[in-house]
């Protein structure tokens, strides 16, 4: 994993664009997520967007697209291949994990898919099993859209304000929930107006 930090932190400002938005979009939709989660890729591009290099508005529309878009071609992977997605040697062998997430689709529905954004694994297969089980698309999306601006700014927001320490970044995001994330989030952006608020205040 530093490796593979360190080079996504050197690659040109263009290049590290597009590959966040692949990494984020295919974690889903190829089930990269297994060994490649988004978040991982969506906090190296917060940090990069702190040293200046990338936009940081930008960057949140990319995550947030690639995340949304990645998410439906997973609905529909699922919806068109039904349970032969789930007989393949990926998936066979986190089959109790899936029967967990399936029974947890059932219960909740979209809520299912909206806090499935926030765990690993969930995210990786939550859309697919959402296909499989015929959820109706325009409730999925719905969901799925508000999960991904949720998630997407709020990662993206953290190793923003980790800055450099992409390793600070990972260790307070963790196996967190929306919840916890949503508050981390919250209260670095309150710091920040706080801060700038005094510097204003000091000018004056």
């Amino acid at each position: 994993m530093t490796t593979l930090t360190d080079w996504v932190l050197a690659v040109p400002a263009p290049w590290a664009y597009l590959i966040i938005a692949i990494v984020v979009f295919a974690e889903a939709s190829l089930f990269v997520g297994f060994v490649l989660p988004g978040e991982t890729a969506a906090l190296l591009g917060g940090v990069l967007a702190a040293t200046g290099r990338i936009s940081l508005p930008a960057l949140l529309v990319a995550v947030v697209v690639a995340a949304v878009a990645g998410d439906s071609v997973g609905y529909e992977v699922g919806r068109r291949l039904g349970a032969r997605i789930l007989a393949t040697r990926t998936l066979r062998r986190h089959a109790g994990r899936l029967e967990r997430a399936r029974s947890t689709l059932r219960e909740r529905g979209g809520w299912a898919v909206f806090l499935a954004r926030f765990t690993a694994f969930l995210r990786a297969v939550m859309p697919a099993l959402a296909g499989v089980s015929g959820m109706p698309y325009r409730r999925f999306l719905a969901y799925n859209a508000a999960g991904g601006v949720v998630w997407g700014v709020g990662v993206v927001l953290l190793g923003f304000f980790a800055g450099n320490s992409y390793a600070a970044a990972a260790r307070a995001l963790g196996g967190t929930t929306a919840v916890v994330v949503s508050a981390v989030v919250l209260a670095l952006l309150v710091v920040a107006l706080v801060r700038r608020h005094r510097r204003q205040r000091s000018l004056d």
